[in-house]
């Protein structure tokens, strides 16, 4: 039944150097490398013929830049409650380094010193998924890896450290739905490239 419904496609931003390296990025704003922007550039092609009734981004600029490249930057909302997660202390670390000071360590479980834990990031989802809900029509959503995560998870109703299920790569596409029904939210397609 798809198409029946509205759909809700999740773009994460494309590549940024602390991306490639696995360094957490949640507040600090860096900015898509030359490959970042190529793949940002294609999304255009991917998602040409679709139609959205909203558009809504990251307040980051490695997500509204790859909005923009990607055709859909007219007109695109930038919404607080979409940007990444807030590693606090860990941002800007690699989860190898954050293993040394802290072994056993697991974002979805442990969160992070100073900045957020999943219950925070899933209150935030929680508001962008009563938005959603409210708007007739498809949107089009551009964040961060974590955070879409979080929000998938909530979209069905799981627990956000429920996220830690969900992986995607830079610049991939995903698509939240119904099933049968609006009382019936799934993941349609997942982590596309």
């Amino acid at each position: 039944m798809a198409g029946a419904f509205p759909e809700i496609y999740l773009v994460r931003h494309g590549e940024t150097e602390w991306s490639a390296s696995g360094k957490h990025t949640g507040r600090i704003d860096i900015p898509l490398t030359p490959a970042g922007e190529q793949s940002a550039r294609q999304l255009a092609g991917r998602l040409r013929g679709l139609s959205f009734a909203a558009v809504w981004s990251s307040p980051s600029q490695r997500a509204f830049n790859t909005c923009v490249l990607a055709g859909f930057g007219e007109g695109a909302l930038r919404k607080d409650d979409l940007a990444e997660w807030d590693y606090g202390a860990y941002e800007g670390l690699t989860t190898r380094e954050i293993l040394v000071q802290r072994p056993g360590w697991r974002l979805f479980r442990d969160g992070c010193p100073d900045g957020e834990q999943a219950s925070d990031a899933g209150v935030r989802a929680d508001r962008i998924v009563s938005q959603l809900r409210a708007v007739k029509g498809n949107v089009l959503v551009f964040s961060s890896a974590h955070f879409l995560r979080v929000l998938a998870a909530r979209w069905l109703g799981l627990p956000p450290a429920q996220g830690a299920c969900f992986v995607l790569d830079t610049a991939s596409t995903s698509v939240l739905g119904h099933e049968h029904d609006l009382t019936e939210p799934v993941v349609r397609r997942w982590n596309q490239r």
